[in-house]
C-alpha cells in the first residue's frame, strides 16, 4: 500500500521519539557503566558525560575484597534460583488444572484466588504469620512466603488454555498418557514463551527483593545483595570498604563513589545478562490473553 506524505511524517516522528526515549532510558544506565571505571574525581567534577577518562578499577578492587558484598552476592544467587525453581514448579501446578475443562470447581478456586489479590492481612498479621511457622530469620523466609503469584497463575492458565489446543491433551489421555505425563511430554515443551516469561518475572523479583530481608532477617550473613546495596547507596555505609589510612579523607571519599557505581553495574549485570537469552520468547508469552476470538 502506497503511504501518503502525512503517513511518512507521521512514521518519521514516531520513529524519532521512538529513539529520543530510547536514549533518555540508556544513557543513565551508560554513564552509571562508564563512571564505574573512570576516574571519581572527573566523574565528580562533570568532566565525564560520554566517554570514560582516567581508567581506574579502584572501585572494583575495593568491591570483590569486601567479604559482605560477596556473601551477598552468594546469597541473592542461592534465593533467586531456589526461589525461581519454588515459583515455576508450584505456578505450574496451579496453572494446569485450572486450565482444564473437566476439572471441576475450577471457577471457584479461581476466583478465591483473586480475591487474595484485593485483599489481604497486612504486614503485621503476616510477620506474626511467618513467626508462628518458625521462619524468621532463615533461609526460607526469603522464598516460602511469596512462593507462588495469582496474577501469573492467571497469565499462565490463560496460555495453557488458548495456546494449546485442548485436543491434543485429549488425544494423548485416549492413548493412555496421564495427567502428569500429558503436563511433562506436551503441555511444557510447547509452553516455553510462557515459560521463559515467568522464568524472568520471578528471578528478578527475588533478585531486586530487599523489603522481606529487611523485615524477617537479622542475621547479616543471611542479608542477600540489594540489602546490602542499599546500605551503600542510601545509608552511605562504606567504611569497612575504604582505608582512611591509605591516604587522605579525600581519596577515600572518592573511593566511595567508586564503589558505588561499581556496585550498581555488578548488582544489575547478571539480569541483563539474562534478559537477552528470553527476549525471544518474552514478547508472545507477555501477550498471552490480549487477543479474543
Amino acid at each position: 500500500m502506497k503511504q501518503s506524505l502525512m503517513d511518512r511524517i507521521f512514521i518519521i516522528s514516531v520513529y524519532c521519539l521512538l529513539i529520543i526515549v530510547m536514549l533518555l532510558v540508556l544513557y543513565p544506565l551508560y554513564f552509571v557503566l562508564i563512571a564505574s571505571f573512570s576516574s571519581p574525581q572527573l566523574v565528580l567534577s562533570g568532566d565525564i558525560w560520554l566517554w570514560p577518562k582516567g581508567i581506574s578499577w579502584r572501585g572494583y578492587e575495593k568491591l570483590f575484597q569486601n567479604r559482605e558484598i560477596m556473601q551477598g552476592y552468594g546469597n541473592t544467587i542461592l534465593y533467586t534460583v531456589s526461589g525461581t525453581a519454588i515459583n515455576l514448579a508450584l505456578t505450574v501446578a496451579a496453572a494446569f488444572p485450572l486450565s482444564r475443562r473437566n476439572f471441576m470447581g475450577r471457577h471457584w478456586i479461581s476466583g478465591f484466588m483473586v480475591f487474595t489479590m484485593f485483599f489481604s492481612g497486612g504486614l503485621i498479621p503476616t510477620y506474626l504469620l511467618i513467626k508462628q511457622l518458625g521462619l524468621l530469620n532463615t533461609y526460607w523466609v526469603m522464598v516460602l512466603p511469596g512462593a507462588v503469584s495469582v496474577w501469573n497463575i492467571m497469565l499462565m492458565r490463560t496460555f495453557f488454555q488458548s495456546g494449546l489446543p485442548f485436543e491434543l491433551q485429549e488425544a494423548a489421555a485416549i492413548d493412555g498418557c496421564s495427567n502428569l505425563r500429558i503436563l511433562l511430554r506436551i503441555v511444557l515443551p510447547l509452553s516455553a514463551p510462557i515459560l521463559a516469561v515467568m522464568v524472568l518475572f520471578y528471578s528478578v523479583g527475588h533478585w531486586n527483593a530487599y523489603f522481606n530481608a529487611l523485615i524477617y532477617l537479622s542475621d547479616r550473613d543471611k542479608y542477600p545483595l540489594q540489602l546490602i546495596l542499599r546500605e551503600i547507596l542510601i545509608q552511605g555505609e562504606t567504611k569497612d570498604m575504604v582505608d582512611v589510612s591509605e591516604g587522605s579523607l579525600s581519596n577515600s571519599m572518592l573511593d566511595v563513589e567508586s564503589i558505588k557505581y561499581a556496585i550498581v553495574i555488578v548488582a544489575n549485570l547478571p539480569i541483563l545478562i539474562l534478559y537477552p537469552f528470553l527476549q525471544k520468547y518474552f514478547n508472545k508469552g507477555v501477550m498471552v490473553g490480549a487477543l479474543k476470538g
